[in-house]
């Protein structure tokens, strides 16, 4: 019998490559942070090096598991790029030698706490992606009648009920999870200075972040907020978020200064 060529569409075929090499990525980025932890000995996340990596890598996970039918692929493009600009950074301005960490992280409560927060906030940047691209679907570039380069690209997105579903149930997960890595960090910070809550630059952004997000769920589920004023809150959360790793951990001196570039 002769072997029939492969009739899939160029399209599913050049998107199931695409998405091998997002796989590969993530199993490299994987044993990046293995082969950190046998470096230094500890667990490989003590510094903002560390934790976007790690961060980076619970984002991609995510992603994995919220775009894995093939409708979603195109999404990937979006998730994948801010992703890359945080390893580039990361990598090229925030780079440490391994080496052990400030006796004041030497805690069970380091991995706890950081793993815990990583998560969230992996899975917050999928949310974030999703309802900005829910924002662009939703306006006049997602108009039948708007024809131009961009407004094209926006058609090819899936539909904006489908963006704001990705979002609002990304979230939902997220939410929780970066609330307990708030909450274990103020079990860390009584054990170790005294108090649960001292109004820390980190403390107060990771807070007031968390309760955008409460914000965002809570107009979700409202009338009259359930669309494009809910998503702008989201992308509120989202913004927050990454305002509290550059700034907060870059400029503001507190007690998180101790997890900072060394």
């Amino acid at each position: 019998m002769v072997e029939q060529p492969d009739q899939r569409p160029l399209d599913e075929r050049v998107g199931r490559a695409g998405l091998s090499v997002v796989y590969l990525g993530i199993g490299l980025l994987f044993a990046c942070l293995v082969l950190r932890g046998l470096a230094t000995v500890r667990v490989p996340w003590g510094n903002m090096y560390e934790f976007i990596n790690l961060t980076c890598l619970c984002g991609l996970i995510a992603g994995a598991v919220v775009l894995r039918r093939p409708q979603y692929r195109p999404l990937w493009v979006f998730l994948l790029l801010p992703v890359l600009i945080l390893l580039t950074v990361s990598g090229r301005w925030l780079y440490t030698n391994a080496a052990p960490v400030m006796p004041a992280l030497q805690s069970y409560w380091l991995p706890i706490h950081v793993s815990v927060v990583s998560l969230g906030s992996g899975v917050f940047l999928v949310a974030g992606i999703a309802s900005i691209l829910f924002l662009l679907r939703t306006s006049r570039l997602g108009d039948p009648d708007t024809d131009s380069a961009a407004a094209r690209l926006v058609r090819r997105f899936p539909d904006a009920e489908t963006l704001d579903r990705i979002a609002y149930r990304t979230t939902i997960f997220a939410f929780p999870v970066f609330g307990f890595g708030v909450i274990f960090g103020a079990i860390w910070a009584e054990e170790a200075w005294g108090r649960y809550w001292g109004w820390d630059p980190k403390e107060t952004v990771s807070f007031v972040a968390w309760v955008i997000y409460a914000a965002y769920l809570h107009a979700r589920s409202t009338a009259g907020w359930r669309d494009r004023k809910a998503a702008w809150i989201n992308v509120a959360g989202f913004v927050a978020m990454v305002f509290n790793l550059f700034f907060v951990n870059l400029v503001t001196v507190g007690l998180h200064s101790y997890a900072g570039v060394g």
